[in-house]
């Protein structure tokens, strides 16, 4: 039955494809209708909105502090702000300027049309690529967020996007999922992982595997130890697909292929953010990802080198060109109008269009025009460990900054599984690959001339998640910081393990 249901949705979401503008231009049109009784809508006129152009000249392009206000007022319970009605849901999500956590509004419209139905799209890719899968015959985990009321007006609800989805899950799914839903809620991250190994090991029909790579290893790793056992395949023969998203899979690739280690394991990636179902990898052959076009949002994309320079235009997703870098916007089914979702995305093709995650807006390191981006180090970093046999649990990297008697250069602090028997050659062959995949970088490294070779830093396992922890960032939605163009997290890292 599953299997059916799933094969005409495929079809629908294939019809989806093969006309991405038409698709798109109806969904600008429904959340501009929409929007127009709304406190927002009134403010910006969007009822005198009749196409584009007007959209560009009267609505701006929105930061989260910027649209902070209005989600102040919604998350008190007052109706027709952003969105009609009260929206009475709110995936937390960190990352602001002031490094608090945001609040981003889930309508129940949102919820059902978007996030929902983009895990829909997500299983009925797999069934297409794998028409064998037996995700509705077994078990999926799933390590979910948690949810809490919000003190001030507590009709409001607040928590992971994750939990949102798991509270809301349909009910076809809900005798496939483990662990149970008050274990899968509870907020004390180490109490979850505790009882969700007691609950795996009772019940070993576990077929699926999904969320953030960094909990998932802790819980592989608790698993193991506490059985003994050098693999999962020795507790669940019948696991075959690790759904994940989050953060650039490539670090972490060889140390789930130690974990899981099964030639034919299905490895399916997703962007599933706070403000919407954005993405999912449709071929996996490729390490893209198709946009879902169809799910309660309208796209616009910014070229990345015109971010931050006066106003910036905005492209339609006719406009857009393969293999430039653009800063994400979005408006969805829950009242973000033009938002700024801090992702960059590089386009990798137009039919159908596929994405690549490029990075954060404020995660890169252009200390010295280097220009390097998330899915740079990553990539470096997957080939020295491939060459090299090493594997890598986390990492970060931060600028280290010219002086009179020193030239720049990059810092890593990295955190290995299984550490080279050399680090200085890793070092040098992590510098060597940055090189093959970033011009800018080699540019600058050529005759060490602005740049030194990068150095790296080994510590202790487990220290990115002590350290984590220690800053009460605990949970799905908190990623460790990849790359930032100062040193405080790198200073604050190795503060720590020398406190």
């Amino acid at each position: 039955m599953v299997r059916r249901y799933l094969k005409r949705h495929h079809q629908r979401l294939d019809h989806v494809c093969r006309r991405p503008g038409q698709v798109q231009h109806s969904w600008f049109k429904y959340l501009v209708e929409r929007g127009r009784s709304t406190a927002f809508g009134k403010e910006y006129g969007l009822r005198h909105i009749r196409n584009y152009e007007t959209w560009q000249k009267e609505v701006p392009v929105f930061e989260y502090d910027s649209l902070k206000p209005y989600i102040q007022l919604m998350m008190e319970g007052h109706p027709d702000i952003l969105w009609p009605g009260v929206v009475s849901w709110f995936a937390k999500s960190s990352g602001t300027t002031q490094d608090q956590s945001k609040f981003i509004p889930v309508s129940q419209e949102n919820l059902k049309r978007c996030h929902i139905k983009g895990a829909w799209d997500s299983m009925s890719i797999l069934y297409h690529n794998h028409p064998t899968a037996r995700v509705f015959a077994e078990k999926t985990l799933i390590l979910g967020g948690s949810l809490t009321t919000y003190e001030p007006y507590p009709q409001t609800m607040i928590g992971d996007v994750s939990a949102i989805m798991i509270d809301h899950m349909p009910w076809i799914g809900r005798p496939f999922f483990t662990p149970d839903f008050t274990t899968a809620l509870l907020p004390d991250w180490e109490e979850k992982i505790n009882k969700t190994v007691s609950v795996l090991l009772k019940d070993r029909r576990l077929t699926m595997i999904g969320g953030v790579p960094t909990w998932n290893i802790v819980l592989i790793r608790k698993l193991l130890e506490q059985t003994g056992v050098t693999n999962m395949l020795e507790l669940f023969p019948r696991l075959e697909v690790y759904v994940h998203g989050g953060v650039g899979f490539g670090p972490y690739r060889n140390q789930f292929q130690q974990y899981i280690p099964k030639p034919d394991f299905i490895y399916q990636e997703v962007y599933n953010a706070s403000e919407g179902y954005f993405a999912v990898q449709d071929d996996y052959t490729r390490d893209d990802l198709l946009l879902l076009l169809d799910n309660g949002m309208f796209f616009e994309f910014i070229p990345r080198e015109e971010w931050g320079i006066g106003t910036p235009v905005a492209r339609q997703i006719h406009e857009i060109e393969v293999d430039k870098t653009y800063v994400l916007l979005v408006s969805n089914n829950s009242g973000l109008w033009r938002y700024v979702v801090g992702d960059l995305v590089h386009v990798t093709s137009l039919q159908p269009l596929r994405i690549k995650i490029a990075g954060r807006i404020s995660q890169f390191i252009n200390a010295f025009g280097e220009e390097v981006m998330i899915h740079n180090t990553d990539l470096a970093l997957s080939r020295a460990c491939s060459e090299l046999s090493a594997v890598v649990t986390e990492y970060t990297v931060a600028p280290i900054y010219l002086t009179r008697s020193n030239q720049g250069a990059h810092q890593w602090i990295i955190e290995f599984e299984k550490r080279p028997d050399n680090l200085e050659q890793f070092a040098a062959r992590l510098d060597q690959h940055l090189q093959a995949v970033n011009s800018d970088y080699k540019a600058k490294r050529q005759g060490d001339l602005a740049l030194n070779p990068l150095s790296i830093e080994s510590v202790p396992p487990g220290t990115f998640i002590r350290w984590m922890q220690k800053r009460g960032k605990v949970g799905g939605q908190h990623k460790i910081p990849r790359l930032a163009n100062d040193r405080r997290y790198v200073d604050a890292i190795l503060e720590y393990i020398n406190s």
